[in-house]
């Protein structure tokens, strides 16, 4: 019996189409990323604000658990957990969390705006070496040196899964410049160009 298979290539076109319907892994990389640093935020908050937080129980005592191991390797690993029980939340439930927790730090949306630019802005210094050399035409009077060694130390703080200092004092410079040079304005012209690109 001759085999149906013989002469094609193995896989129809059609085969792969919806795949496209999905998140690509880096998108869901950085949701897991976000609710993982959510996760931490509430780690650091005192156990009475956490109890107060409106979330499942399940979670909470994730959360309260953590905070009470002192041990280095067991925190990691229940700061892992918590972030995994974070990826079980429903959005509505998320939105809450944030909104409490940017009520306890008097963040209006403007700010929580401007602080997501930032953040925004930072990771484009991480993934595109064009960005330090925009940066820097920007502000001439930064450290070059200073600003690739804190770039550089970020990549390697992510690829091998170490606290984020140098990902923080990123943030922290991009900050400083900001209200130096009250060029808020530039970092949302950044982010509309990146749009248009991606669009």
């Amino acid at each position: 019996m001759p085999n149906p298979n013989r002469g094609s290539c193995g896989f129809q076109s059609s085969e792969f189409e919806q795949e496209y319907d999905r998140p690509s892994k880096s998108q869901l990389k950085r949701e897991m990323t976000a609710l993982q640093k959510l996760g931490e935020e509430l780690i650091a908050e005192s156990r009475d604000r956490v109890k107060r937080v409106p979330m499942p129980e399940d979670v909470r005592d994730a959360i309260l658990e953590c905070q009470q191991i002192k041990d280095h390797e067991g925190r990691r690993r229940q700061t892992q957990y918590v972030g995994k029980k974070m990826r079980t939340l429903e959005p509505h439930e998320l939105a809450e969390i944030q909104k409490t927790l940017d009520s306890w730090r008097g963040l209006s949306k403007a700010d929580t705006a401007a602080m997501h630019a930032l953040e925004r802005h930072r990771d484009r210094l991480l993934k595109n070496d064009g960005a330090l050399t925009e940066l820097l035409a920007q502000h001439p009077e930064l450290d070059v040196q200073h600003v690739r060694t804190m770039i550089r130390n970020a990549r390697k703080e992510q690829a091998e899964n170490k606290p984020p200092k140098a990902y923080r004092e990123i943030f922290q410079l991009l900050k400083e410049l900001q209200k130096s040079s009250g060029n808020q304005d530039d970092i949302d012209a950044e982010d509309d160009d990146e749009q248009d690109e991606h669009n």
